[in-house]
């Protein structure tokens, strides 16, 4: 019964990396990313095969992992993103999509959400987000200094752009980080990728 519940509501997302570190820094992502999704972590396969694997909509699994239990992985290709330190495409694991984690953060959060607007087309295969995070909470302005803020202009270059002063930009940044509760770039770049606010292709 609890697994139905967990089928027809909020949708699940498995991340299988022995890392716990890595594991965690990606689960927080994926959280401000789908604030819809409920994002399990575990350390091993066997950990994955006990919590009934088939329930989660995706598995971000790690390469070593993926290569260890290839059958499983290969029959849930379309929902499985294999986790690689390398940053050469040519290493990856072919007919797999991947995702590198030895990467920047701001460079993991482009890259994840390019996965996301090519296999979820602009989020319109993905359930709606809750009532609360689709009322719009920032004012054009805002909305025009956060663009800005994470195509990675600087408070000054803002002021220069919006022609307002240093000051203001200032106040509108941290207007603009208490009204969506969020306190990095990466966080807001992700809002604003989905809410529309700024192209991935500017970021």
């Amino acid at each position: 019964m609890e697994h139905m519940k967990n089928m027809t509501g909020r949708p699940k997302i498995a991340i299988v990396d022995s890392n716990t570190l890595s594991a965690m820094g990606l689960k927080g992502i994926l959280q401000n990313l789908i604030p819809i999704m409920t994002v399990d972590i575990y350390g091993s396969f066997s950990e994955l095969q006990a919590n009934e694997p088939d329930s989660y909509v995706h598995y971000f699994a790690a390469m070593s992992i993926v290569i260890e239990h290839l059958p499983f992985f290969t029959e849930r290709r379309m929902k499985t993103i294999v986790l690689s330190l390398s940053l050469d495409s040519s290493s990856q694991l072919k007919g797999f999509h991947s995702l590198s984690v030895n990467v920047p953060e701001s460079q993991l959060v482009r890259s994840i959400l390019a996965l996301e607007q090519r296999a979820h087309a602009h989020g319109r295969n993905m359930p709606e987000l809750p009532k609360a995070l689709q009322t719009r909470v920032l004012t054009d302005r805002e909305i025009e200094v956060l663009s800005l803020i994470v195509q990675g202009f600087i408070n000054k270059e803002i002021a220069e752009k919006l022609n307002i002063g240093l000051a203001t930009v200032i106040t509108h940044r941290k207007n603009i980080m208490e009204k969506l509760g969020m306190k990095s770039v990466s966080a807001l770049t992700i809002y604003a990728v989905m809410h529309g606010y700024v192209d991935i292709n500017k970021i």
